[in-house]
């Protein structure tokens, strides 16, 4: 099968790897990738957003299969549009990609299927968003509704930073049309996971839990990022936990969707908070998680890409389950000077080929670009260094000792990935 790989982050990267894995894969294309999955994919100079080109590509180069990485051309309809094409390809339409484009439709499916999540409540106006604030007091967590790339969500732990909050969403349109509308909710406290599923409406298979960790710095300091490292799997979600997730969870949204009229076919993505309650929803990702993907699929053992097909032909009740690695998988990410506000670019990375030398380990690329034999940043999130060990310490240690053979002028990177787990 020829294949195609929307995207050019490390998630993407992850995708690519694990997909060139499959018997069923005969040559992958990844538009518009990045250094490092130029050296197992080719890559294409078409942007992920831009559909008609993607499907003018697909259709050029007979291309069997595409699988979509980021959220935005999902959200923009590219399922919808493959689908009027002919052309098979792995994300759900642009109806279902509501659950992430719109934090709002996302609330309001909860409240009406009753999936349990903070409560909250919904403004489109500035004003009256700063006088509930006061009225319901501190700390709480302000959403932009729309797409923010994974920066869209500020815990407010005084009156006057959720009013700041309010007024870069709602007055200074940081988030530019996101802002139109905020939600407001209760915060809530307990250790996060991520819980990823593969669907195709009717049946769910589950994949292995992570714990992404959000902040820039140690401890969970600083401002949100899309994710500074995570591992897989987490202690936090045993066994039991996972079926009760997926009882008041992932079947309610699933059959809410359909309720709706709205088929789902794809990953969905829940970032559920554990709660002294029990878990509740704080947010729904309708793609592969990233970091999350690059801590799962190194320890995945099924053919990934016999599951997608399986999932978008409606023929997923034939897998029941899939194949795991009984090791840890930990992923650091690091990132370029200034991340996540302004940061810099077009800096030489030096010690990829040594940090490959460590057994277990794979570096994944999110922000690279090659240029003759050179590697140089050219995002915020540079690279994603994942490493397994038979015990989260055995992982972690070979996953620091990677990214110590790494080195790029401003790198940054969170010196405790992994370690709730141990604390654990």
């Amino acid at each position: 099968m020829k294949i195609l790989v929307v995207g050019g982050g490390g998630r993407e990267h992850a995708l690519v790897w694990k997909v060139a894995q499959s018997k069923l894969a005969n040559k992958i294309f990844c538009a518009p990738g990045n250094g490092g999955i130029a050296q197992i994919a080719e890559c294409v100079d078409i942007k992920a957003e831009d559909i008609g080109g993607l499907i003018n590509f697909a259709r050029k180069e007979r291309i069997d299969f595409t699988i979509v990485g980021p959220e935005a051309p999902l959200a923009a309809g590219i399922a919808d549009e493959f689908n009027e094409q002919g052309l098979k390809i792995f994300g759900p339409v642009k109806k279902a990609a509501r659950l992430e484009a719109s934090k709002v439709f996302a609330k309001e499916l909860m409240a009406k299927y009753r999936v349990p999540t903070a409560d909250f409540e919904i403004f489109d106006d500035p004003d009256s968003a700063k006088g509930y604030i006061r009225k319901i007091g501190v700390p709480c967590v302000i959403k932009a509704d729309g797409l923010a790339a994974g920066k869209g969500v500020i815990v407010a732990k005084t009156v006057e930073e959720a009013e700041v909050a309010v007024k870069l969403m709602m007055e200074d349109r940081v988030f530019g049309q996101a802002g139109n509308k905020v939600i407001i909710e209760e915060c809530l406290y307990g250790q996060e996971a991520s819980i990823l599923v593969i669907t195709d409406t009717k049946e769910v298979v589950a994949l292995s839990a992570a714990q992404d960790h959000k902040r820039v710095f140690d401890r969970d300091d600083g401002p949100n990022t899309g994710g500074m490292g995570a591992y897989s799997p987490t202690p936090v979600v045993s066994a039991s936990l996972l079926k009760e997730i997926m009882k008041k969870i992932i079947y309610p949204t699933i059959g809410g969707l359909v309720a709706e009229g709205i088929e789902y076919k794809g990953v969905l993505y829940a970032g559920i908070m554990i709660t002294k309650d029990g878990p509740k929803t704080l947010e729904f990702n309708v793609r592969f998680g990233d970091p999350e993907t690059q801590a799962i699929l190194p320890r995945l053992n099924s053919d990934l890409l016999e599951v997608m097909l399986a999932a978008v032909e409606g023929n997923l009740s034939g897998i029941k389950s899939m194949k795991w690695d009984e090791r840890i998988c930990v992923c650091v990410v690091c990132a370029s000077r200034g991340y996540p506000g302004d940061y810099e670019k077009g800096k030489e990375i030096f010690g990829l080929d040594e940090a490959a030398k460590i057994k277990d380990v794979v570096v994944f690329h999110a922000g690279t670009k090659k240029d003759g034999n050179k590697i140089f940043t050219s995002g915020g999130r540079v690279l994603g260094v994942t490493g397994l060990g038979d015990t989260i310490t055995e992982a972690i240690c070979h996953t620091y000792a990677a990214v110590k053979r790494i080195n790029f002028e401003g790198m940054h990177y969170r010196k405790d990935i992994g370690y709730k787990a141990i604390i654990r």
